[in-house]
């Protein structure tokens, strides 16, 4: 049986924007992404490209999508980037904002973590993210400006097994804008 999260908080700030200099060697320039919707970077957005969105979703490519969020990859990703398509645009997160959760440790050993997130305190739950053994915080980087979040974590053993939701939710308001 998986014991139940100890403590689950978010960052003292809600929303931290994090700015991050970008060093570019001369060498590194043939692999920056110019289109964060052309995933494979062969300079176009293609069917390639959406076939990858849909590969990285549902797990047989390592998510490596900055669409909707760094590294999240689901049914938005694959959406926006079919619409980028020429002549679409791709569309990223328009959001500079981000939820940042921690908790503390399950005494179950080498347990992964779900996280999941609702409008409401007692409403319904989705998967926003997961986290690999030893990880012990979540960055929610598809938030919006002006929200108000709630959310929640799970522990899952080696067998997939899944705690239940972690209690009480944690409200997480993000600022506008």
């Amino acid at each position: 049986m998986l014991s139940p999260f100890v403590n689950l908080s978010r960052a003292s700030r809600a929303a931290i924007l994090t700015i991050v200099p970008l060093m570019v060697s001369s060498s590194a320039l043939a692999q920056i992404q110019i289109n964060a919707c052309d995933l494979n970077m062969d300079g176009v957005v293609n069917s390639a490209d959406v076939t990858l969105a849909v590969n990285m979703d549902i797990g047989l490519s390592s998510c490596t999508a900055k669409i909707a969020g760094a590294d999240l990859c689901n049914v938005v990703v694959v959406q926006r980037v079919i619409n980028a398509i020429p002549p679409g645009t791709c569309v990223t997160a328009g959001s500079p904002h981000t939820v940042t959760l921690s908790w503390t440790a399950s005494t179950t050993p080498n347990v992964s973590y779900n996280i999941y997130r609702s409008a409401t305190s007692n409403g319904t739950y989705t998967k926003v993210g997961s986290v690999g053994v030893g990880v012990l915080s979540y960055i929610d980087s598809t938030t919006l400006a002006g929200e108000t979040y709630f959310y929640v974590a799970t522990a899952v053993n080696s067998s997939n097994t899944e705690s239940a939701f972690s209690a009480p939710p944690v409200q997480a308001i993000v600022p506008f804008p």
